[in-house]
């Protein structure tokens, strides 16, 4: 198994992620650097990577705030921070299990600090 992948997630106010080896991980890799459109979605925080894998069998719906998954239903990173619209309570609840890759690197709650339409760039971190 490999060491976890370093990410850089950057919005105005920019992001550090460590990531899991997982298949998903491995495919979104290989397509960094890549640049996409910040969407929001109650307290998450999704684009588009143009990257398209299957779900995983661990794939999972409800997730902890900062945990960096991919929605295999969107081709997209999905960052939840807090509640989502169809959240009960405080929970991380996301439209449709996704593959968790990993963790938001420090306070998952700057994620509240981008905007729909914001550019997001995301390269890999040389170790």
């Amino acid at each position: 198994m490999q060491a976890p992948l370093q990410i850089r997630i950057s919005w105005p106010a920019g992001h550090l992620a460590t990531l899991d080896d997982t298949p998903t991980t491995q495919a979104l890799a290989q397509a960094l650097p890549l640049v996409s459109t910040a969407r929001t979605w109650g307290e998450e925080v999704y684009f588009d990577t143009g990257v398209s894998v299957s779900r995983e069998t661990d794939a999972r719906q409800i997730v902890e705030p900062g945990t960096v998954t991919f929605w295999t239903d969107g081709d997209a990173l999905a960052l939840p921070y807090g509640p989502t619209p169809i959240s009960q309570g405080e929970e991380c609840r996301l439209a449709s299990p996704c593959n968790v890759l990993g963790r938001i690197d420090g306070d998952p709650g700057l994620l509240a600090t981008v905007r729909g339409g914001d550019p997001v760039r995301v390269e890999l971190v040389d170790a």
